[in-house]
């Protein structure tokens, strides 16, 4: 028999009425079909239609990590029947019209975000990563993999953690096993980790090295670019010989920036501290006097390129959240530039 609790459930007041019992994980999705792992152990099943299908409330289309409460079968699938309420997620806008928000990946703890030292890091996707992290209720942790690529890390570690306030940084090797000891204090029983990252960062290198056999398939990449195929081709939930549990992921690279406004403060605390202390209250921190923004990028306390990062995330969220509205703002913009240039060529001024 499965203990479900092992695999990190946790009751709460909402769902106090429903049995352990009847209580499964998503561990894989297959299109229409769910792999669970449950208390008769691992097993198969399928969304209950009338619930999900034509049922006259919302009910969230389950992913991998999701707690289920199911109807068991013994002889063919298992029927899900309800969706349990989340604690953290990953989503993105689903694709079915009139639907919104789309889970990709649910309850998990901590937030792996990869990137390796050689070639692949990459300042402004890391602070797009850290952003999503932090809205998806998890914990995100910065791994730098292929530390035995490199003959000294420094800079780059200095670059990452100076982006990366409050956020546990570590340079470590799946290869050689180097500084792998650093993960344990996350590496916990009942806890679950999802690795976020570009393909070859080493994630399921990285997984078959913490789980200590190969959990998952590794391709080999050209390690002078760090270009290769993608290993993962599903989301999938790997519980490892200590207890805890990985969901290594295809394409979370691509998550959009679906309404990131709590991410944004955590990632960025550093740069809304400023806001509200403008002069004016309707200040747009461009050339008005008394701008809190302007003051702490001219006197070095706000690096320029923080202010600018933060800028384009927000203005990324905006465009997946409203895209109509997205494109009528950037064509007012437009439109008030060539006003801009036209009235400065009428003056006989240069632009």
């Amino acid at each position: 028999m499965t203990d479900i609790f092992d695999y990190g459930y946790m009751p709460t007041s909402e769902i106090s009425d429903i049995d352990k019992d009847e209580v499964a994980r998503i561990s894989a999705v297959h299109k229409e079909r769910y792999e669970i792992v449950c208390k008769y152990g691992t097993a198969s099943a399928r969304l209950k239609s009338s619930v999900y299908y034509s049922g006259k409330e919302y009910e969230p289309f389950p992913t991998t990590g999701d707690f289920v409460r199911i109807i068991y079968s013994d002889c063919g699938d298992s029927q899900i029947i309800k969706t349990l309420p989340r604690q953290s997620f990953f989503s993105r806008r689903d694709p079915s019209p009139g639907r919104g928000e789309q889970a990709v990946s649910a309850n998990f703890d901590y937030v792996f975000i990869l990137s390796s030292l050689n070639h692949d890091l990459n300042i402004k996707r890391l602070q797009r990563y850290l952003t999503l992290s932090w809205q998806s209720g998890a914990v995100p942790v910065v791994i730098l993999n292929k530390a035995d690529l490199v003959d000294d890390y420094s800079e780059q570690l200095r670059m990452v953690e100076k982006v990366a306030v409050g956020v546990g940084v570590h340079a470590v090797s799946a290869k050689s096993g180097y500084g792998l000891d650093m993960l344990s204090e996350y590496l916990k029983p009942r806890k679950t980790i999802v690795f976020l990252g570009s393909s070859g960062v080493g994630k399921s290198s990285l997984l078959n090295a913490l789980c200590g056999e190969e959990a998952m398939k590794v391709n080999d990449i050209r390690e002078d670019d760090s270009k290769g195929r993608h290993t993962t081709t599903h989301r999938q939930l790997n519980m490892l010989p200590n207890g805890v549990m990985i969901i290594d992921t295809p394409g979370m690279r691509e998550l959009g920036m679906w309404d990131v406004s709590e991410g944004l403060g955590e990632a960025f605390g550093d740069v809304e501290d400023y806001l509200g202390k403008c002069r004016f209250n309707d200040c747009t921190h461009g050339n008005e006097p008394g701008c809190a923004i302007k003051e702490a990028i001219e006197n070095g306390a706000l690096p320029a390129e923080r202010w600018e990062s933060y800028l384009q995330l927000k203005k990324e969220a905006k465009f997946t959240d409203d895209k109509a509205g997205y494109m009528k703002d950037k064509q007012q913009w437009q439109k008030d530039i060539a006003k801009w240039c036209k009235q400065n060529k009428k003056n006989g001024r240069k632009v």
